[in-house]
């Protein structure tokens, strides 16, 4: 008979154990990035880079929990820009003017309303047909967008909307922005890890798996679904919020479908694994974008065919691996494995 010391402590990790050593020392450097970076690295790539990995991530919500891939993100994030527009302030007498702490949740709101009523429609389909309708209500957005001019003021679109001025803090320079857009990455991506590890997650990736046993089960395989849009909905409409501010404007090639493609080119890169790889995909995205006009010039090339060398390197990532970056890096650790393990012939 065993015995069991009931004065020893229990054993509980703390928070700082719990996490792998190798993300605090991203964090801190991502914290400390101001000290070392430039203006336009702050604003134009960090602060673009988690943009576009919020866009991307509701996206990998879909589909790497829900397996359902959507296009209607980057309309869901305009839609909610647009929104701030209108609502808010800008150059455009079309504007109504309400105040910072009734538009920005509004717009949020609009948008979540507006992708739970398509997600309705799309999860009554399957693979490429959810595709085809998301991708028909994007492109009809875009043009309407592009044809109205009483509401959204057509090609134009609205210019000088700019975030509020809180705390005495202008939010649009580039360190603010910074960190601005660092804390709603941080936010968004924590956000999706606890729910995938909630009861509502994991139902949702049963859900996933095997529809059927789960609604043998119980579940609701639809109401899940549409609740599933409605949470990626809310990350992407604050990807669109600080994008219009980003860029000070909007208009109807905010929801372009060369920007429907790139959150999807961003997503699959990355890998649809995990939630951190839509935020290595979009990094790896601007940094593309940003530089790769000046390769092309120097090889005496268009700077305008700068899209090549994104297709390129897409091709390239999907090629050797399906699951993006991450794909590549976990086979890596796997041969590295093979390699140390003595069983299999490897060094001890």
């Amino acid at each position: 008979m065993s015995v069991v010391d009931r004065d020893a402590p229990a054993v509980r990790l703390s928070l700082i154990e719990r996490v792998d050593p190798v993300w605090w020392v991203i964090g801190l450097v991502l914290l400390a990035m101001p000290a070392f970076a430039s203006n336009f690295f702050l604003f134009q790539v960090f602060g673009w880079t988690f943009i576009l990995g919020m866009i991307a991530l509701s996206l990998m919500f879909l589909a790497g929990y829900g397996g359902m891939v959507s296009l209607l993100q980057m309309t869901v994030a305009a839609l909610a820009g647009y929104m701030v527009a209108i609502l808010g302030t800008s150059g455009v007498a079309l504007s109504i003017g309400l105040p910072w702490w009734i538009h920005i949740p509004a717009a949020i709101l609009i948008a979540a309303i507006f992708a739970t009523l398509i997600g309705a429609l799309a999860v009554r389909t399957e693979g490429i047909y959810t595709i085809m309708i998301t991708l028909a209500i994007a492109s009809a957005f875009f043009y309407f967008t592009r044809q109205n001019y009483g509401v959204f003021n057509g090609y134009s679109g609205f210019n000088l909307v700019v975030p509020p001025r809180l705390f005495g803090v202008d939010w649009r320079q580039p360190v603010p922005f910074y960190y601005l857009t660092l804390g709603c990455a941080v936010l968004s991506y924590a956000a999706v890890v606890y729910v995938s590890r909630a009861p509502f997650g994991l139902a949702l990736q049963g859900v996933r798996d095997n529809p059927r046993r789960m609604a043998a089960l119980g579940f609701s395989v639809t109401a899940h679904r549409i609740a599933a849009y409605t949470f990626a909905s809310v990350i992407a409409a604050m990807g669109g919020i600080l994008l219009v501010w980003q860029n000070a404007q909007i208009s109807p090639g905010t929801a372009g479908l060369p920007a429907v493609f790139d959150i999807l080119v961003i997503a699959v890169v990355g890998g649809l694994k995990r939630p951190i790889g839509p935020f290595i995909g979009a990094l790896i995205y601007v940094l593309l974008r940003v530089f790769s006009p000046d390769v092309l010039l120097a090889f005496g090339l268009s700077g305008e065919r700068f899209k090549l060398i994104i297709g390129l390197g897409f091709l390239l990532i999907v090629f050797f691996s399906p699951d993006g970056v991450l794909g590549l890096w976990e086979k890596w650790r796997a041969r590295q494995a093979r390699g140390s393990d003595p069983l299999r012939g490897g060094r001890p």
